[in-house]
């Protein structure tokens, strides 16, 4: 089981026009903003990531706005968050290795950044409802291809209520307004 203490989520590149063409777009937007919120519920640290920011404009601004309560983008070049420096040094200091994984697009830069976060001890949880691509096939594939990999699939709901384990106090109410 999940728990929050060991956890960390990783939010990859909803930027600009590209996250508008996804799959799905809003309920996309609709499940991230919940895993956000549900994260900040736990004291979850979180890792946002925008892919050449300067060319393909910011993350969602609905999206921005949540997570510049507690955190700031990290810039990447690469597809792999793996390889931006900054992205390892918060995860070497953080001594977490569960890794909370979502964005876009699912069999490119998620995928990437799976990879590379398997390959280097982290279990890695994918929240399938809250990563998506442009073609539906790619989103599948991806998802696939991570899962032969040894990550692990998840959704939004799910896994909230995994890290919460029972149905009582302040942060179950509050976790229960989230999600309906």
């Amino acid at each position: 089981m999940l728990t929050a203490e060991q956890s960390v989520l990783i939010i990859v590149d909803v930027q600009g026009k590209l996250a508008q063409v996804m799959q799905q777009s809003a309920p996309l937007h609709q499940k991230l903003a919940i895993l956000i919120q549900g994260a900040q519920l736990f004291d979850i640290p979180i890792i946002w990531l925008e892919q050449l920011p300067d060319k393909l404009g910011p993350t969602s601004e609905e999206l921005s706005q949540l997570l510049s309560q507690t955190t700031q983008p990290i810039a990447k070049k690469h597809f792999s968050g793996w390889h931006c420096e900054e992205v390892k040094q918060q995860l070497n200091s953080l001594k977490r290795h569960n890794v909370i994984l979502a964005g876009i697009e699912t069999h490119v830069c998620v995928y990437q950044t799976c990879q590379d976060l398997l390959a280097n001890d982290y279990q890695v949880h994918l929240v399938a409802d809250a990563m998506s691509s442009r073609g539906t096939d790619n989103k599948v594939l991806g998802v696939q291809m991570m899962l032969n990999d040894g990550a692990k699939l998840t959704n939004v709901e799910s896994l909230l209520f995994e890290l919460q384990h029972v149905a009582q106090g302040d942060r179950f109410k509050a976790l229960l307004k989230l999600i309906k």
